[in-house]
């Protein structure tokens, strides 16, 4: 009988536990000493508002809001009161224990709150990892994962990862880059498309067909070890529609809805110059910030605020557990402009010397400038973004045509010219992030037919002036692609040798083709010599006006000056060093820094300059 007994008491106490409650808890685990000690902890559960929370340890709860959703509660605790490094979160039912998380507080790395970020004297490199190099052909598919690989879609995942990116690290450092900026690498759980991130369905798990939380932890660490960096493409504005909190919101307004639209959908305007149009109505600016980037893509409401701190909490987690070296925010403009200020400055004042960079697509630099911290123009508006970057859209656009358009009194070289003019509108003229293409648009060398010249040019010039240089890749190998024939696919093509049976490899300078050699060499050697020159990184700019085709810059500070002369005429041109005596003054002589050449500058001297050709001189 007394077996009996036992037996029925430890069915019932199995029955009890079984009903598993806590199916997340997120962030999964946090860290102690961190300056702002308050930390939200969303639990999510079957009718887990209805059961009784406590913390093991005598553990305070400050607060705890419940929502309209009853499979949410958010337990606030200060973590500065918390003296043990692990605790229980007991969810209780009739006075019983019937389901726990064991949560962790962990020290921090030394020194993490004043980590390194990207700066200028940095070279970016953005991958899209599905199109980079396959290194694990095993998790090209997963069983918990809709969509599967296809590389023969265009549209497809093609099986690139993270352990493609490790393997080819060797070839990155010493092409000059140092910091990595991948795509979003989060899972993406949509049917279909995929492979490019935007549409995440976990904030906190790195998609298992590019690999895990570790290896993403290992590639950072990987990389800081050989003085780079990895930067995290972040998106507060949309999640995807299949992401777990779409599926079953905490709240309605944790998302724009529009009655009417099929799941809450009405498309974004995309005109997000009404954030500050003095002239613009409320229903465009709604449908603009409110409006959803795509169908699969419900717009987040961030002046909610448990999205705010959830947003705010997960961006410093990846920034913490995966040791990351800044962000780059995708679709900036389009979220609500006071809550993303409050987001970044609470980022910002964790980490001090973290960088952040916004993408703001418009063309006008007094655009660009209104969501740089303490811009003036912002000022005039009452706002400040507490962004630290911004990236120069302007220069991106005006740049190809300099270089395609007929030299008249306002084409061809004096746009870019134009374009450096309006240096004055950025509070931080060095913390912009200077690009001819990326992710997103067309390829530079399929506008120019796969001219050397032309992108010798281009990266001359976004190598030498002020900022931070992007670079997008394959374009050091000549890749190419057709965004308006073969669409966002065609530009995202597969870097050649990143998988095993590819019949050529770019990464291997080896076997490299001529053509990838000329574009590839050319780029190492000019990436190579910025990495030590404080002058690029942080000299002052005086530029001439453009004439016959050439534009002709110096940066200089008070120990060094550099000379870059672009001369995009399509016959050679003469530089007669007299015009520049003001930059030349005490100089007699000038290294060019890709031919290693000798050169006199000499006031009463001049030289020839090829056509379509750069000259970058370190003056002596």
């Amino acid at each position: 009988m007394k077996n009996k007994y036992i037996a029925f008491s430890l069915l019932i106490s199995t029955c009890v536990f079984s009903q598993k409650t806590l199916d997340r808890v997120e962030p999964a685990f946090w860290w102690k000493g961190m300056k702002n000690p308050e930390l939200q902890i969303l639990v999510y559960g079957k009718d887990i508002a209805n059961s009784k929370i406590e913390l093991s340890d005598g553990i305070t709860i400050t607060g705890i809001q419940k929502v309209e959703n009853p499979n949410y509660a958010f337990v606030t605790i200060n973590t500065d009161e918390v003296k043990t490094s692990k605790f229980k979160i007991n969810i209780k039912k009739d006075s019983k224990i019937i389901d726990t998380y064991t949560y962790e507080l962990k020290d921090r790395k030394p020194n993490s709150a004043n980590r390194e970020s990207f700066t200028s004297k940095d070279v970016m490199y953005l991958i899209m990892p599905d199109r980079f190099a396959n290194g694990d052909p095993k998790n090209d598919s997963s069983k918990n994962l809709v969509e599967k690989a296809n590389r023969s879609l265009p549209n497809g995942r093609h099986g690139g990862d993270l352990k493609g990116i490790s393997d080819n690290l060797d070839y990155l450092q010493n092409l000059g880059v140092t910091a990595l900026w991948l795509t979003p690498v989060n899972e993406d759980n949509e049917k279909v498309y995929s492979y490019h991130g935007y549409a995440q369905t976990d904030l906190y798990k790195i998609d298992e067909r590019y690999g895990s939380n570790e290896d993403y932890v290992k590639l950072s660490q990987q990389l800081n070890q050989r003085k780079m960096m990895l930067v995290m493409d972040y998106v507060t504005n949309h999640w995807g529609i299949s992401h777990w909190m779409i599926k079953d919101l905490p709240t309605k307004d944790w998302i724009h809805n529009f009655p009417g639209g099929e799941k809450g959908f009405h498309r974004s305007n995309y005109k997000t110059t009404t954030q500050f149009d003095t002239n613009s109505t409320e229903i465009d600016k709604k449908y603009a910030l409110d409006g959803w980037f795509d169908t699969t893509m419900p717009d987040i409401n961030q002046n909610n605020p448990l999205v705010q701190k959830y947003l705010t909490q997960n961006a410093i987690w990846w920034i913490e557990y995966a040791e990351l070296g800044g962000l780059r925010v995708d679709t900036y403009p389009y979220n609500d402009k006071e809550a993303m200020a409050k987001w970044a400055k609470a980022i910002t004042t964790e980490y001090p010397r973290f960088n952040i960079v916004g993408e703001a697509w418009m063309s006008n630099p007094a655009f660009i400038s209104y969501w740089q911290k303490d811009s003036k123009i912002g000022a005039i508006d009452g706002y400040n973004s507490n962004l630290p970057a911004v990236m120069d859209f302007p220069l991106f656009e005006e740049l190809p045509k300099a270089l395609s358009e007929e030299e008249s009194w306002d084409k061809g070289m004096v746009k870019i010219y134009n374009s450096f003019a309006s240096d004055f509108l950025y509070p931080d003229i060095n913390n912009l992030l200077v690009f001819f293409e990326n992710h997103d648009t067309p390829r530079f060398n399929e506008i120019f037919k796969n001219d050397p010249k032309s992108y010798k040019l281009a990266m001359s010039l976004i190598s030498t002036v002020r900022g931070i240089p992007q670079l997008y890749y394959g374009s050091e190998v000549g890749l190419a692609g057709d965004k308006a024939k073969g669409g966002d696919a065609d530009i995202r093509r597969d870097f050649p040798g990143g998988w095993a049976y590819d019949a050529q490899n770019a990464f291997n300078p080896a076997s490299q083709t001529a053509e990838q050699k000329v574009y590839h060499d050319f780029t190492q050697k000019l990436l190579t010599w910025r990495k030590t020159k404080d002058v690029i990184h942080s000299g002052k700019t005086k530029h001439y006006v453009p004439e016959n085709g050439v534009y002709a810059y110096f940066r200089y500070n008070e120990k060094e000056s550099v000379m870059v002369i672009l001369n995009n005429s399509d016959k050679e041109q003469k530089i007669d060093f007299k015009r520049f005596s003001e930059n030349l003054k005490g100089i007699s002589k000038g290294k060019d820094v890709i031919s290693g050449k000798e050169i006199s500058v000499n006031p009463e001297g001049n030289t020839i300059i090829p056509a379509k050709s750069s000259l970058i001189l370190e003056l002596k």
